[in-house]
């Protein structure tokens, strides 16, 4: 049986305390704001439990090839190591880009740190175009010690995995495959892109798993119109 919830509308009331100087307006405001925010939270934990719900998803077409860092070539199946989840980063840096996508390596720079966390539990990759020495290169600029990058060694995965057009256009993409019985599955794959955004706003995952635009959000002017991070300010 599934167990009563107490209304987040109580919860919020019990919470809400006045810091210094709080007006009435504010306080009453802000209860009704952390309202909602109790309601995003029990939402977000549905979301979470629908997904970890999904039937398996479609079985890998192959067992993609690509080259490590140390120059060896591994399939997608060993990226698991001992695990039976692994999570997978296409990022946006192509042979043809001189520099990597600025948006790409403000995430990845956020899980560099927290990837020590992460793969106590799961498998984790970042996975490019450019060849596995540039990326090296790049990952020894910004200081990233924590994570492991992988080169592509043909256009199969990014075009299976909606990270290539045929015109050569590239996407960013977040992939969770499962290995189960000796088989490899697609778990989840983030599908929200420009034809699903609500006007003004630019395309995003749901929830946002970036730190950069959660802080943002909290803040008196969120995200802004026109901003966007930069490799070098």
């Amino acid at each position: 049986m599934a167990e009563t919830l107490r209304p987040a509308s109580e919860l919020a009331k019990k919470a809400s305390k006045p810091f210094p100087n709080d007006s009435a307006a504010y306080r009453e405001a802000r209860t009704a704001l952390l309202t909602e925010e109790i309601e995003l939270r029990r939402h977000l934990e549905r979301v979470a439990a629908q997904r970890r719900a999904l039937p398996p998803g479609g079985k890998i077409p192959q067992d993609y090839e690509f080259v490590a860092e140390d120059g060896k070539r591994v399939k997608l199946s060993e990226m698991f190591g001992k695990f039976d989840t692994l999570f997978v980063y296409f990022w946006m840096f192509g042979p043809e880009r001189e520099r990597p996508c600025p948006m790409c390596t403000s995430f990845i720079g956020s899980l560099d740190i927290p990837a020590r966390d992460i793969t106590q539990r799961i498998a984790l990759a970042i996975i490019g175009r450019s060849p596995i020495d540039r990326q090296k290169e790049f990952k020894k600029e910004r200081g990233w010690h924590n994570l492991k990058f992988y080169q592509t060694t043909d256009d199969a995965f990014p075009k299976d995995y909606r990270g290539l057009a045929d015109n050569g256009d590239e996407w960013a993409g977040i992939h969770i495959f499962n290995k189960a019985k000796g088989e490899i599955h697609h778990f989840w794959g983030g599908e929200m892109g420009m034809e699903t955004a609500d006007p003004g706003q630019d395309p995003r995952l749901a929830p946002e798993i970036a730190p950069l635009w959660s802080i943002l959000d909290l803040t008196p002017t969120g995200r802004g119109k026109n901003w966007y991070p930069k490799l070098d300010y």
